[in-house]
């Protein structure tokens, strides 16, 4: 974990479980198809492009980072639904763009291409994207840091 955890990010414990663990919950949760990618990859680009020939068969894909704990699996559902009839989604919460971003089976070949670091960025930079309202900070709170940890946490114990 960076600024100092001493366990990957995705293991770091939320609430009792691993921060990953709560991200699989609310898919499973939204009742959506789902693969997890964690080959160990060189690049965010890579992993997404490995993720997408896992699974040819698909109508779209939320990349949807594992270290979102608090996403909603209702929000997940809207992205998806909403795949139907735009290219690429992405949540907004209270101004800020956030995660996951969906791609619609279109997007399928410029996904299995990309690679390196920048993950699907230049991608999404390429479409028109449908920005949606919700009312999910789960799309904004990542836990890249140990504060990052135990703000997500504070937001945990708030909701009750």
């Amino acid at each position: 974990m960076a600024s100092g955890g001493a366990t990957h990010k995705l293991k770091a414990l939320l609430a009792g479980k691993p921060v990953l663990q709560h991200v699989i919950d609310a898919v499973l949760a939204s009742g959506l198809h789902f693969h997890v990618e964690d080959a160990g990859h060189p690049g965010m680009g890579d992993s997404i492009a490995a993720a997408v020939r896992a699974t040819p068969d698909a109508n779209g894909w939320l990349v949807l980072p594992g270290d979102l704990p608090l996403i909603q699996p209702s929000t997940l559902r809207l992205l998806a639904d909403l795949l139907a009839r735009h290219e690429v989604v992405a949540p907004v919460f209270n101004g800020k763009r956030g995660h996951p971003v969906g791609f619609s089976k279109e997007c399928r070949e410029q996904l299995m291409n990309l690679q390196g670091e920048q993950g699907a960025s230049r991608l999404v930079r390429l479409h028109i994207v449908k920005e949606v309202q919700v009312e999910d900070i789960g799309t904004v709170t990542d836990v890249d840091t140990v504060e990052a940890l135990q703000h997500a946490q504070a937001l945990l114990d708030a909701r009750g």
